[in-house]
Order: C-alpha cells, then structure tokens, then sequence
C-alpha cells in the first residue's frame, strides 16, 4: 500500500510491501504524526512547546514525551558545545530538529509493532526502512535534480540537512551566526531519531562537524562542503549501479524506491 499526508509542514509518504496490512495502521501512523504537531509545535500558541516556552507550563509538569524530547536536546547541545541549540538568544524554544526524527522513528515503530516487516516511510525527504534493501537517493546541494550519490540501506535510516530549501535556517549556537561552512550533511544510523538529529547538529557545527558525526557509532557520513568537497566516510552503503528511479518515492532531501534510485547520480558535486 501507498499512502501521502501533509504532516508538520511537509510530505509524508508511506510505503508497505507487505502481502497482508492490518486495518488502521496507517491511519494510526499519521494519526500520531498530527498529535506531535499539535503538541509539540512551537508555532502554534497552544501547544506544550508553546505554553512551556511562555512559562505557562513548569517544566516539572511537561510529558514524559516532551521531557524526552527535551533530555536528547540538551544531550546534543552539550555534544557540540553549544553548536546545536532549541534555546536560541532572541527565539523562542524550538525544538523541531529533535522533534521530526524522534516522531518518525516512533511511527516506525508502530508498524513494526503490527507486525510489518517491509516499508518506507518517507518524512519531507528523511527516510526510515525495513525489510530492504532499499535504494535512497541523496539530492545534489545545488542542483535539484541530480543526486549526490544513491545509498543502500536495509532497517535503518537516512537524514540530510542541508541550505537548499530553506535557506541559513541552521544557527549555529555558538556565535548566533548561520551555519555555512557545510553545503548538506547526510547521515545515515540506525535510527531516524539519532540520524536527523546528529545530521543538524553536524551542519551547525560545519566543517569540524562531519568529522564529529563520523566518529558517533552507528554514523555514516556524505558531507558536501562550502567550497565543494565531498567528504564520506568509508562504511557508508554507496548502492553499486544506480539506475533511473522509475518507480522510487524519490521527494525532498532523499528519495527512496525498492529497485532503483539515483537518476543523473553523480560521484561528485563540483
């Protein structure tokens, strides 16, 4: 089954081969993915975010989730030493960068939990898989539509962070300053929560970052640089031929397809 929402402000799409899918499990999954936005969005007024960041909400009384979400913040925070921070000078808190992968991840494990052992769920472009291997594209930073390089990945997950959507939306928390010195940050781990997470952090940190996420266990790395190096790590799952996407969910930062992605691949971005 195939199935696309628009979810916390971008598409998501899932994709179970399966023979046999249990009744409402989807609906479950997306379910879920709307509960996140409304309760932990820092852009609406109501949220648990919200009320926290206002002082309206102690933060002895939030939920276990949002105390979660806010241990593994704080964790990454220290981890750079202030490079990756939801609480920066002049904003409100925002902990988005932690948000996306954690509740994606969680999803995932709903459809592991009924049972399903072959998917793709694709989150705005960060993707998490079972039962591959599947094909992930990783798009060109300056050229949409090429990829980088096309990875292989069989149960686990891959996220990009990168300047080509949104602009210097990455702050590096140290100087209050956008992060530039990296072009994207791919990471491919076991998990969405840690991929997506360590992804922003890297790209926060630029060029020392892609060294930090590649010594993290579990991290894989494809990092193009402000002056258009690629630098990878050597354990990072390159898929051998890649071929055109005919069939792939190819969308946003990655695409990813069963068979084939990878149409106008290129080994380097210069």
């Amino acid at each position: 089954m195939r199935r696309v929402e628009h979810v916390m402000g971008f598409p998501v799409s899932l994709r179970i081969d399966d023979p046999y899918v249990p009744d409402g499990v989807a609906d479950a999954l997306f379910g879920w993915l709307r509960e996140v936005d409304e309760r932990f969005s820092p852009f609406r007024a109501d949220s648990e975010v919200s009320r926290l960041d206002r002082g309206q909400l102690s933060a002895d009384a939030v939920s276990p989730d949002l105390a979660e979400v806010l241990g593994l913040c704080e964790e990454y925070r220290v981890a750079t030493r202030g490079a990756f921070d939801v609480r920066l000078p002049g904003r409100g808190l925002d902990p988005c960068a932690v948000v996306k992968g954690w509740s994606v991840q969680r999803a995932a494990g709903l459809l592991r939990d009924a049972g399903l052992g072959r998917f793709c769920l694709n989150a705005g472009g960060d993707v998490v898989t079972a039962g591959g291997p599947w094909r992930v594209g990783v798009r060109h930073p300056e050229l949409a539509d090429r990829f980088c390089t096309v990875l292989e990945v069989t149960d686990g997950a891959v996220a990009t962070s990168a300047r080509y959507e949104r602009g210097d939306h990455i702050v590096d928390g140290r100087t209050g300053l956008p992060a530039t010195g990296l072009l994207s940050m791919t990471v491919v781990a076991p998990t969405l929560t840690e991929a997506d997470a360590v992804a922003t952090a890297a790209f926060a940190m630029g060029e020392e970052g892609v060294e930090w996420a590649a010594a993290r266990a579990g991290c894989e790395v494809y990092a193009v640089d402000a002056r258009r190096r690629v630098l990878r790590t050597p354990g990072l799952p390159v898929a051998a031929t890649p071929q055109d996407a005919g069939d792939g969910s190819a969308a946003g930062r990655s695409g990813s397809s069963p068979r084939a992605a990878g149409r106008n691949a290129v080994t380097n971005p210069v």
